[in-house]
């Protein structure tokens, strides 16, 4: 429960950030974001080559929807960070769990879908608001 609750303020506290610093791209900062958590797994699995190159594949498969968000349409982020918190649940089945911190899929999976909402309608309005 509480690494749910740490994800919960941790994606409130990087929205509210980025909601202020207006200079900053959005889409850009968000993709980043996103490319920075995939990367994580590999940092968390270096110890055992087969998921480690797991979780670099993972880390590429999300790697394309950042760039994809970044350059063609910040739709493929909230796809991307929803589909990363899939994996966050789905993961103790390709890899291994106690590789990871304590929680960690509940701390990442609730990251994940809160961003995805948010920039769903931060995108959902933009386009709509044209």
């Amino acid at each position: 429960m509480n690494a749910a609750l740490i994800g919960l303020s941790s994606s409130l506290i990087t929205i509210l950030i980025f909601t202020f610093l207006k200079r900053f791209d959005k889409t850009t900062i968000y993709g980043l974001i996103l490319m920075g958590i995939a990367f994580l797994y590999i940092g968390y699995t270096w110890t055992n080559i087969e998921v480690a190159s797991i979780s670099f594949l993972q880390a590429l498969f999300f790697l394309l929807f950042a760039y994809l968000g970044i350059k063609k349409n910040a739709y493929f982020l909230v796809v991307g960070y929803f589909l990363h918190g899939i994996w966050d649940l789905v993961y103790p089945f390709f890899g291994s769990a106690d590789l990871l911190p304590p929680d960690y899929d509940y701390f990442c999976l609730t990251y994940d879908f809160i961003v995805a909402i948010y920039l769903f309608i931060i995108n959902y309005k933009k386009s709509h608001n044209q």
